[in-house]
């Protein structure tokens, strides 16, 4: 199973991500996590992120699709995986279409978790309270203002990509708001109970076409 987990920083994703892991037996990418590790390791493409990320701004495209498509061809990844936090933006989707399509592959489903930004903000701000309250070391970009950041370029650049999957057809929402376990149930019922047909075909010669990529730009990818 190949997805995607849709939604705004504080939205629950990471929670999420990590049950269906458990559950599937699939991988979690977080482009976030690789990223910083990349910043960790003290690289320059580490380094460029680091400074980016610092300010709640978006890594450029070709360092992210760069990381996302390397990683996808590990052999841990092969079962399936849950992308976190990438694409970002429209650009993104069309690239990550790319490379699963060289691959014979593409998403299941993707999954959005709508939530009140109002709300989001505060549920966030409490956490980083009781974050400090712990004693807890918190990451550069866990503040008010630079989740205000990316709240506005998750508007600004992320949100249209309801629209590009709503339009293949493979798009899902969920009331990110709601309860854990009440999100969780939300997530189970959409997904499929297994890949959907026409997705991923394998001929005898072991040549993998995807039909449905290949029919997207007539917009039939509907189910």
């Amino acid at each position: 199973m190949r997805l995607i987990l849709l939604g705004p920083p504080g939205a629950g994703k990471g929670t999420q991500a990590l049950r269906l892991v458990a559950k599937y037996g699939i991988v979690q990418l977080s482009t976030g996590d690789m990223l910083r590790a990349a910043a960790k390791a003290g690289t320059p493409i580490g380094r460029q992120a680091q400074e980016i990320m610092a300010s709640g701004g978006l890594v450029p495209d070709n360092i992210v699709v760069g990381i996302v498509g390397q990683r996808i061809e590990q052999p841990d990844a092969r079962k399936g995986f849950i992308l976190d936090g990438f694409p970002r933006t429209v650009p993104q989707a069309a690239a990550l279409d790319r490379i699963l399509a060289q691959r014979g592959l593409a998403l299941d489903v993707v999954i959005e978790l709508r939530v009140d930004e109002d709300a989001l903000v505060r549920r966030i701000e409490s956490r980083i309270a009781e974050m400090k309250a712990r004693g807890e070391t918190l990451r550069e970009d866990d503040s008010p203002e630079v989740l205000r950041n990316r709240l506005k370029a998750y508007r600004q650049q992320t949100a249209p990509l309801v629209a590009y999957y709503r339009q293949q057809g493979v798009l899902r929402t969920v009331n990110g708001m709601a309860p854990i376990p009440d999100v969780t149930a939300a997530i189970d019922k959409a997904l499929p109970s297994e890949p959907l047909p026409g997705r991923r075909v394998q001929d005898a010669g072991g040549l993998k076409k995807n039909e449905e990529l290949s029919h997207r730009g007539s917009g039939g990818a509907g189910r």
